[in-house]
């Protein structure tokens, strides 16, 4: 492997919450409950939207996507996390520790990219709504998509590749509960001042230009709302719009605190708490957001329930005649 002979290094030590021990039983307790909900309610929005006919529509689609994106970006970190908490062995193998910064950009990215395939479906959606099934037929909703997750790989690809390609010559202690970008690179033998400001860079770049786009949808989108004459259209209007607004901002909001903290004279420790909020605590409010402003997906939601009830109900009369 040519990582390997690049590097004295062949496995990093997660150092995690090892800081906090007075904290590892409740953190473990509450990260459990929160992974379970996470996969529970991102699934349920998948199921859901794949049995109701109602809701197989661009939007919807959208947000199956995005549920998956976060179901598999979970899967790559927190598993790991919660070993490392009631476990001794907080080791990871340096192809380990690439192929989980690898996916997490991936994941993370792709979750971006949705986001603003999202925006722009709103935008075309009342600005243009006339000409929406054109613009947002099944060919272009599944290339951009496609997209998305092809904009995923290629940015975990360039950010991982640039980072291992670097030699490693120890400490191999990793200020965090998974291989993250930076104090990877303060591990490096290498200007790691200069590297994490590129590599950075190029993140944020990537990051800025979804975030700007999705602010230009929406900006259109008000002009568009504002011209409609009656308060009950504006309402209208604007409410199909409220779940995806809302995980934007709680998205976008949180990867701007874990950026503001990097450049900021906080300890490491305090860093590590903080990266909680957008590795889970994004994942696990954005199904919740889109379950409980979204009513199109609480009427599915209860029709389903209805359904399994209602199945579950003959088949125990059926049972019940058989006997």
């Amino acid at each position: 492997m040519q990582w390997e002979n690049q590097t004295t290094v062949t496995e990093f030590i997660l150092i995690g919450f090892s800081n906090f021990p007075e904290l590892q039983v409740g953190l473990f307790v509450v990260l459990l409950l929160v992974y379970l909900v996470t996969l529970a309610g991102n699934t349920m929005i998948m199921m859901v939207i794949q049995v109701d006919w109602s809701l197989h529509t661009p939007m919807y689609f959208f947000l199956g996507a995005l549920s998956s994106s976060e179901i598999c970006y979970t899967f790559t970190i927190i598993p790991k996390m919660l070993l490392d908490l009631v476990g001794g062995n907080r080791t990871i193998s340096f192809l380990g520790c690439a192929v989980q910064m690898y996916f997490s950009f991936l994941f993370g990215f792709t979750h971006s990219f949705l986001l603003t395939v999202m925006g722009y479906d709103r935008y075309v959606a009342i600005c243009n709504p006339l000409r929406y099934n054109v613009f947002m037929n099944t060919r272009i909703c599944v290339q951009m998509v496609a997209a998305s997750w092809a904009g995923g790989c290629l940015i975990g690809l360039v950010v991982t590749v640039t980072v291992f390609h670097l030699p490693f010559c120890g400490p191999n202690k990793i200020s965090h509960f998974f291989c993250h970008m930076p104090p990877l690179i303060e591990l490096t033998c290498t200007d790691s001042n200069t590297l994490g400001t590129l590599v950075g860079t190029f993140c944020m770049a990537g990051l800025l230009g979804c975030f700007l786009f999705i602010l230009l949808s929406y900006a259109f989108i008000l002009s568009t709302i504002l011209c409609i004459p009656s308060a009950v259209g504006q309402h209208k209007a604007f409410s199909t719009c409220a779940s995806h607004l809302t995980v934007v901002i709680v998205h976008y909001g949180c990867a701007s605190i874990i950026y503001l903290k990097h450049k900021s004279p906080r300890s490491s420790d305090a860093g590590t708490l903080i990266d909680l909020t957008y590795t889970v605590i994004t994942p696990f409010l954005s199904p919740i957001i889109f379950s409980l402003r979204n009513k199109e997906l609480k009427n599915a939601f209860r029709k389903s329930i209805g359904r399994s009830m209602f199945s579950q109900g003959v088949c125990v009369l059926q049972m019940e005649q058989g006997g």
